[in-house]
């Protein structure tokens, strides 16, 4: 059905081409995103590439929606493939430890390309990275998601996520009440 795949040049041409569709692979930044990556991709693909697999936490400080600048977190992109990019899914961690800090809104996040909505995508791509997590030493992972975004709930849901409750998330993020779930690994 599809694996989710290191992003690579191979692989390029197809993650622009979604990009260049009007798809963002970030669901809080969306269209502003898109153009960065695609600008990122256009000055040096190497170097795009390169930077969405940060395991060591070496890149650049990451800037939260209301302009803070917080410290990256170890992490990895991963592509949801199905002979085409079919959307994005990443991990984020802190080393030694299973919890993250509160300006982290959860260890996985994910989006499929609208055009491959509604397949099974995304709960098959959860379901993948739920072994990269074990493989980077997680317990547990955290997912969070808006009240109404029901098709998330279903996929955290069938992944065996358990509801943690409702919490509201920090001023940066705008403060809107959202859902934690957690998938013990």
């Amino acid at each position: 059905m599809i694996e989710i795949v290191k992003p690579a040049l191979q692989h390029l041409p197809s993650y622009k081409a979604a990009l260049e569709r009007g798809w963002s692979p970030d669901n809080l930044r969306l269209l502003e995103a898109t153009r960065e990556q695609l600008a990122a991709i256009e000055e040096d693909p190497v170097a795009f590439l390169a930077g969405l697999d940060d395991p060591e936490a070496k890149g650049p400080r990451i800037a939260l929606p209301d302009g803070t600048w917080v410290p990256r977190l170890p992490g990895f992109r991963r592509w949801i493939w199905d002979d085409e990019v079919a959307g994005s899914i990443g991990l984020r961690w802190q080393k030694g430890t299973s919890a993250l800090p509160p300006h982290v809104l959860g260890h996985i996040g994910y989006a499929v390309v609208p055009w491959k909505e509604r397949r099974g995508y995304a709960t098959e791509a959860l379901r993948l990275m739920l072994d990269e997590a074990r493989a980077v030493g997680l317990d547990y992972v955290e997912i969070t998601t808006d009240l109404d975004n029901l098709a998330s709930q279903k996929v955290i849901l069938a992944n065996g996520g358990i509801l943690a409750g409702r919490f509201a998330k920090i001023a940066a993020y705008g403060g809107a009440e959202s859902l934690r779930y957690r998938i013990d690994l």
